[in-house]
């Protein structure tokens, strides 16, 4: 019945051929020109991904007196003098700059952040309504204060934006540029092998031309989602374009080699596309279908992460489904036996090759084989023991020679007690500080003495010139609020100039009220994107509720990046257990479906989950033991499982359904051998190519500032790949189905009865097969 489905696709497919090209390549024009890039919408600040209830969100929520709502932007812009001291008339260049910063869209507050200690530099604080997460939103944002900037810039007054958000900016222009790296790379990369593999010029092109339509409509259409509130990080991007490119040309492999053994059958070119849809049509649509389900069930995650990753790389495969079933057989029809050239296509009888002859070997003794598998899997899996999580921190660190770039050198050199990218902690205290400055006092020394912290930025030291407690009220009796300060001392202010610019720095430490107060700190840890700085989280938060309690405050809490990766951390340990399992239902229903069996879904399953395993394992392996990392990436274990799950069950399909197929006419070892035989160019050639690009990934993220997390996820996925198609399909799957006999496809009619007899076999393939066996 399915089969007939897929052959009257087939039919309407060829006899429409041109119609459907035309189609492909018209709404793909359409889709890139009406919709925005997929580049444009990426955001690699990962705690934009997490959850309002995640502690680190709750603490930024605390500090909102402070720094404003958490749905805001924040961007630093830092002056320097040249001569290494800020004049009266520098400082009042910075107040004409911050009024015409006030008058930039969408910009609804600018602070005076302080004198640097050393007198030579500034900052102005720049408090936005959009969110921190509209990445093209902070696009604008920042070109325009740049172009602001740009008309206060003088020789002797340097200035620069700085900060997260301008990092960000610049970042996703350098994000663009990797992703076309990764493509263009791919692209070379998967051509040169398919040259290798077909001894062809227009089989390549055929075979991958499709995945690049399919790449650039997906693009615009995920695109055109983030462009309405889809959240899409640098990893979605980079994934999109290896998973289309490596399971395109995967699915079209399946396809295309069909079509070359039907043709050398003796079948014209439509009668084979036609007969190759109706045969491996079923396989395509499972082994996209597994992926698709295992991405989508990424959506019941709770780190935006994982649930925005799913459904932007399910509608690439989605897609790619479509044009697999109908654009790639449309330009066989169009092309025929040219499609090989010069390839010869001379009609020969179906034989072994040396893929079956080698399943013919290894099934002699299949408990053997079977078991010298595990033992090596077992191995491998061993050393997941030794995992660690490690760090995944959008890359906070500018491209080199960028104007953030710049900027945060400024603030790191003028301002080495604060920090571009600082941790929190934040206190919510019962009375205000103003009536009761003590409290500060005794929360600065227990924060302090707990050796934790490299600086710390406070209300009792703002910008590097100390202030005590009565110092800071007899301030804010004669100054009045800090925030309402001009960024000069005004003339006839009865206050030093030092005395000055330290009470006006402490307007983003002490709210207004004196409710609410913050410590701005480096932590001995390490960078906040560090795995270390990551695991000391819990003792900081534990240090911090220590001195709360000390002091009687009603809230505290710690906010910044390494907090928001600990709680991301922690996130993704809970979605992979909630998640693998769905996963792994849903993908065994498939498994079940397609192959009209209850059993063969269970040890094919199993065989992808011990291949995750040993994947895991050499990961393990490699990173830690070897690169000495501090621990691999906590996204690692689970992309690398619903990857591996849904794109490893792609060749078991390929291959269990050719075995169904040919045990309906063949003895069960026969048909392993014929159907091993059959697939193995098919299966090595797309496991080649898959893997390959996911290598690419890892190579060029490697090359890119702080890539080593991202590294790891390529070289994961690359080697589970090349497990799966070298030891899962080669021995692990046929010596299995062989143990088993008619029990691989309880309860369909198969598993009931024998094989048809042999019928149609040529007395060549006959010899094969023996001769295969012994």
């Amino acid at each position: 019945m399915v089969d007939r489905v897929f052959g009257i696709l087939g039919r309407g497919v060829v006899r429409y051929r041109w119609v459907v090209v035309v189609l492909w390549l018209v709404g793909t024009g359409v889709a890139s020109r009406a919709l925005p890039s997929l580049g444009s919408q990426v955001n690699d600040n990962n705690s934009a991904f997490l959850p309002a209830k995640a502690p680190s969100l709750q603490a930024a929520k605390l500090a909102e007196p402070l720094s404003g709502p958490v749905d805001q932007t924040l961007v630093q812009v830092v002056a320097v003098s040249k001569d290494g001291n800020l004049s009266a008339a520098d400082q009042a260049r910075l107040q004409s700059l911050a009024d015409a910063l006030r008058r930039v869209r969408s910009v609804d507050l600018v602070q005076f952040a302080g004198v640097s200690p050393d007198g030579a530099a500034a900052q102005l604080v720049v408090l936005s309504r959009r969110s921190p997460n509209d990445i093209g939103g902070d696009k604008k944002l920042i070109g325009a204060m740049g172009s602001v900037v740009s008309h206060y810039q003088s020789p002797a007054l340097q200035i620069h934006l700085a900060g997260s958000v301008a990092t960000q900016v610049a970042n996703n222009v350098q994000s663009q540029t990797e992703g076309r790296q990764t493509q263009t790379l791919s692209f070379v990369f998967i051509v040169v092998l398919l040259l290798l593999i077909f001894r062809s010029v227009l089989a390549p092109v055929l075979t991958l031309f499709p995945a690049a339509v399919v790449l650039a409509l997906s693009q615009s259409l995920i695109g055109g989602l983030g462009s309405v509130g889809l959240k899409i990080s640098s990893i979605t991007q980079l994934l999109l374009i290896v998973l289309v490119l490596g399971a395109g040309t995967d699915y079209g492999l399946f396809l295309v080699f069909r079509v070359r053994e039907e043709m050398e059958a003796g079948r014209s070119a439509h009668q084979a596309v036609e007969v190759a849809l109706a045969r491996v049509g079923e396989s395509i649509t499972g082994s996209a279908s597994t992926v698709i389900l295992a991405l989508l069930s990424l959506s019941l995650a709770d780190f935006g992460l994982y649930k925005d990753l799913g459904p932007p790389l399910a509608i690439g495969i989605a897609v790619l489904l479509l044009a697999g079933l109908t654009l790639l057989p449309a330009l066989l029809a169009i092309f025929g036996r040219a499609t090989f050239w010069p390839f010869p296509l001379k009609a020969r009888e179906a034989h072994v090759g040396a893929w079956g002859r080698i399943a013919g070997r290894l099934i002699r003794r299949p408990a053997r084989s079977l078991a010298i598998g595990v033992v090596v899997f077992g191995a491998l899996a061993v050393a997941v023991i030794g995992y660690k999580p490690g760090g995944f921190g959008g890359e906070l660190t500018a491209p080199p020679g960028s104007s953030a770039a710049i900027g945060n050198a400024a603030l790191r050199h003028h301002f080495p007690q604060a920090s571009q990218n600082p941790t929190n902690l934040v206190l919510a205290l019962p009375r205000s500080v103003w009536d009761d400055p003590g409290v500060l006092s005794v929360a600065t020394a227990q924060l302090r003495s707990s050796g934790r912290f490299t600086t710390m930025t406070g209300p009792l030291d703002p910008n590097g010139t100390p202030l005590s407690p009565s110092e800071l009220v007899a301030l804010h009796d004669q100054l009045g609020p800090a925030l309402a300060l001009p960024p000069a001392e005004p003339p006839g202010t009865p206050v030093p100039p030092v005395s000055y610019n330290a009470y006006r720095a402490t307007a983003r430490l002490i709210s207004a009220s004196g409710t609410t107060v913050q410590w701005e700190v480096g932590l001995r840890a390490g960078d906040p994107s560090s795995t270390a700085a990551i695991n000391a989280v819990p003792a900081i938060r534990r240090t911090l509720a220590a001195v709360a309690r000390r002091v009687h405050a009603t809230a505290s809490g710690v906010a910044g990046e390494a907090p928001a990766l600990n709680d991301v951390s922690a996130i993704s340990n809970r979605d992979l257990k909630r998640i693998v399992p769905v996963a792994v239902v849903v993908i065994g229903i498939i498994l079940a479906l397609v192959l009209r069996s209850l059993v063969a879904p269970l040890y094919l399953l199993a065989s992808v989950v011990v291949s995750y395993l040993a994947s895991l394992g050499l990961s393990v392996l490699v990173f830690v033991y070897l690169a000495h990392q501090g621990g691999l990436t906590f996204i690692l274990p689970f992309l690398m499982f619903v990857f591996l799950l849904a794109l490893g069950e792609d060749y078991n399909i390929l291959v269990m359904s050719r075995i169904r197929e040919e045990a309906r006419r063949l003895p069960l070892r026969r048909a392993v051998v014929r159907a091993v035989g059959a697939t193995g160019s098919t299966v090595t050639s797309a496991g080649l190519v898959l893997a390959g690009t996911f290598a690419v990934f890892a190579v060029v993220s490697a090359r890119q500032p702080g890539g080593s997390s991202v590294e790891s996820v390529g070289f994961g996925l690359a080697v589970g790949v090349l497990l799966d198609t070298f030891v899962v399909r080669t021995v692990l799957v046929p010596a299995t189905v062989t143990l088993l006999g008619r029990l691989n496809w309880w309860p369909s009619a198969l598993g009931r009865r024998g094989p048809h007899p042999p019928g149609g076999e040529g007395q060549s393939v006959q010899r094969s097969l023996q001769a295969a066996e012994t």
